[in-house]
């Protein structure tokens, strides 16, 4: 889209009548100030620019906002809304730990793509006065606890690896914050496929292996699929030693718990070809 363009927004025609009810006018201020305080900043954006580009008068302004800091104040309670709105479906939704961190990256990453989105991470909390930089801060905190707790849900689902909470979320929070920065409308990319490559790179590092995801499993469940595996480790066994006609000898079953105690008892002859069948890897000899 044409830099040009942005001049024509169709904002301004929220107040090309006067029985347009308030919100929408409200909201056109809105947008018309996110849009300019990323093309100038906060610091060089004045209510008067608002005006203009609206097409109205700075008094018609102050109806709606007092001043630019309840401008700011006001994108930045947007911005988070739509993030909260978006925490809650996930957790409503999506299954397990890292599903859920999954689908928080891709919607977070969108949210980034847009005028609110990008305003509030791009401006700088040093304009902002004490409360109103105490309010921002506890939206950003209210988020950031919402993702380590899809973290920390994860590693006690088994789907995601163990490790530091905090730091998981802040290295996650701080990829997607940058978007902002460099992120252009006009670019190849669109916030779809931004948000997918970002779950797929960011999750790669959390997301646990099989092997985590079965240790975390319920015992019952662990103990079948164990008893399968033994199972087959045997019967593969025996038809190793009958291949080579070794009398097949009889195996305790046992218990069937966990993989050490399977192997124990498999006969000792046969635990080369149990290791294969087990781990998939060739036995000492066999080509690589």
């Amino acid at each position: 889209m044409p830099r040009d363009a942005l001049h024509t927004s169709p904002h301004k025609l929220a107040f090309a009548s006067r029985r347009r009810d308030p919100e929408t006018k409200r909201e056109a201020v809105l947008q018309t100030a996110a849009q300019l305080f990323l093309e100038k900043s906060y610091s060089r954006t004045s209510l008067n620019d608002v005006a203009e580009r609206l097409h109205i008068t700075k008094p018609a302004l102050y109806h709606y906002f007092q001043n630019k800091e309840e401008l700011l104040l006001e994108i930045y309670r947007l911005g988070s809304r739509m993030i909260e709105n978006i925490l809650n479906d996930i957790s409503a939704q999506c299954g397990t730990g890292l599903e859920k961190v999954e689908a928080f990256i891709r919607s977070y990453a969108n949210v980034m793509t847009v005028n609110f989105g990008r305003c509030v991470m791009r401006l700088d909390e040093g304009d902002l006065s004490r409360a109103a930089f105490a309010e921002v801060r506890a939206y950003k905190r209210r988020i950031d606890r919402r993702l380590r707790g899809f973290i920390q849900e994860g590693t006690a689902d088994g789907s995601i690896l163990a490790c530091n909470p905090k730091i998981a979320a802040f290295t996650i929070a701080g990829a997607l914050n940058w978007i902002c920065i460099w992120y252009e409308p006009e670019g190849a990319l669109t916030p779809e496929q931004i948000g997918s490559e970002f779950a797929r790179t960011l999750t790669q590092g959390l997301a646990a292996g099989r092997r985590e995801r079965a240790l975390k499993s319920p015992p019952r469940r662990r103990d079948a699929e164990n008893e399968t595996l033994r199972k087959r480790a045997k019967a593969a066994g025996d038809r190793a030693r009958s291949d080579s006609g070794a009398k097949v000898e009889p195996a305790d079953e046992g218990d069937g718990r966990g993989r050490r105690g399977s192997m124990a008892r498999v006969p000792r002859r046969l635990d080369a070809s149990a290791v294969k069948i087990l781990t998939g890897n060739p036995t000492r000899g066999e080509s690589q």
